[in-house]
């Protein structure tokens, strides 16, 4: 009955590309232990998914030793070769990085294509790339990745629609990458790279001479980010239970509880085994994290590999340069509570109670807004260690003075005298600081 069901599935014109997953994991080591198996594969699984593959079989492998022909040894080989002659797959997604070789020679005892996890996750980001920016960075990995790699027509694959090509397309022709062609379109892609970076560089500018102190959002891929900056921003950021929905960059202003304004920042997601070509390529788009006054990570609380996915966070963050000198200014975010039953949300609230008071995590629903208040109040404190708190009076007629202190600066308080002045006080950025003292020469530090 399966069999005929699969059958009129195919004559109805599903015409997604049928692909099984294989999960090959250390079954002894340290590696072993970092994270679960089953996780992992079910995480293989959704980047698969994220591309519209159709996903007839999953495959876990405990490895023991990796072949340097095939990775897998012989007779897992043959083992997988009849599960993707069986399911009628075209493409076999191996949730590991595979050598050329490794790569052409699993190709040739399955008779079908084989993609590796630095491949997939580069088709990801192919076809998710809306900006020129995007598409420049994806461009400038996805050459790396070619440059020992023969560039192939996957006809099985020509409807696959999107992406740079990575999984074929029409028109491809069997060919060998040219390795001087590549380079030098990789010259030129860097070039065009610098000139996004410098202009970057003076958006950031101008920012500061606002200047608006800038909140980035981190966290491992679908932890829940861009639902969080919906709910801040209330904008409408593509948010889904999906792996890197957000791929570019996006930007919003938000106000905190005191009247500060802050641009918050929504950033590509972070994943285990993130390509460094990857890492590299993106550099320009994660140097808004870098500059960044607070950042929050935000963590998927319900989600079983939470742990092992914040070290993942952490290591990318630390090849960043941001382990250390930014400690003070990274605020953990434990997101999704909604999905904790009563128990277990209990032991997260005693165990976040355990942390000191700085670095305690903030524990919120970007889905139903439970904790944001809190969240908002924890950034604004976070600023606040960085600035100065200054009192001053303004005469009843100095309103135009007044409406720059709320543009420019947090007020704290205001009380109005029986003379009717106004007595405030202010916290300012530290570059404001001079402009604020000449402007209201009574003003004094507090």
């Amino acid at each position: 009955m399966n069999d005929e069901l699969a059958g009129e599935e195919r004559a109805l014109g599903d015409d997604r590309t049928r692909a099984i997953v294989v999960g090959p994991y250390p079954s002894k080591g340290p590696a072993s232990l970092s994270r679960d198996p089953g996780a992992r594969l079910a995480e293989a699984v959704g980047l698969a998914q994220a591309i519209d593959l159709d996903i007839v079989g999953e495959v876990p492998v405990a490895l023991n030793d990796v072949r340097p022909a095939t990775y897998l040894g012989k007779g897992k080989v043959e083992e997988i070769g009849e599960t993707v002659k069986a399911a009628e797959a075209g493409l076999v997604s191996m949730d590991c990085q595979l050598s050329p070789v490794q790569q052409r020679n699993l190709e040739k005892a399955w008779g079908a294509k084989v993609i590796d996890r630095t491949g997939l996750i580069l088709e990801i980001f192919g076809q998710r790339a809306r900006t020129k920016e995007g598409a420049l960075q994806v461009e400038l990995a996805h050459l790396a990745y070619q440059k020992s790699r023969l560039v192939r027509s996957w006809t099985h694959l020509e409807r696959q629609r999107g992406g740079f090509g990575f999984l074929g397309g029409p028109g491809e022709t069997q060919i060998e990458t040219d390795r001087r062609l590549i380079e030098e379109r990789m010259r030129r892609i860097e070039h065009d790279l610098d000139k996004v970076k410098r202009t970057r560089g003076l958006h950031r500018k101008t920012r500061r001479e606002v200047p608006y102190p800038v909140v980035a959002l981190v966290g491992y891929t679908n932890a829940g980010k861009s639902t969080l900056f919906n709910r801040l921003t209330k904008a409408e950021v593509l948010a889904q239970d999906m792996l890197f929905a957000t791929l570019d960059p996006t930007l919003r202003q938000i106000r905190l509880p005191h009247g500060a304004r802050v641009l918050l920042s929504d950033t590509v997601g972070f994943i285990s085994d993130l390509p460094t070509m990857l890492v590299s390529a993106f550099r320009a788009t994660l140097e808004e994290v870098t500059l960044a006054d607070v950042i929050l990570h935000v963590r998927d609380v319900s989600h079983e590999d939470s742990e092992a996915q914040a070290r993942d966070v952490e290591a990318i963050l630390e090849e960043l340069g941001l382990k250390g000198e930014a400690e003070g200014r990274i605020i953990e975010v434990w997101n999704k509570v909604d999905c904790l039953d009563a128990e277990r949300l209990e032991s997260m609230r005693v165990a976040a109670r355990g942390y000191d008071l700085r670095r305690r995590p903030a524990l919120v629903s970007a889905l139903t807004g439970e904790g944001l208040d809190d969240l908002l109040t924890r950034i604004e404190n976070v600023l606040a260690e960085s600035r100065t708190t200054l009192a001053l009076e303004l005469p009843p007629e100095d309103g135009q003075g007044l409406a720059w202190l709320h543009a420019h600066a947090e007020v704290l308080s205001r009380e109005t005298a029986d003379d009717g002045r106004s007595r405030l006080l202010v916290r300012v950025a530290p570059e404001r600081v001079d402009e604020v003292m000449r402007r209201y020469a009574a003003a004094r530090s507090q």
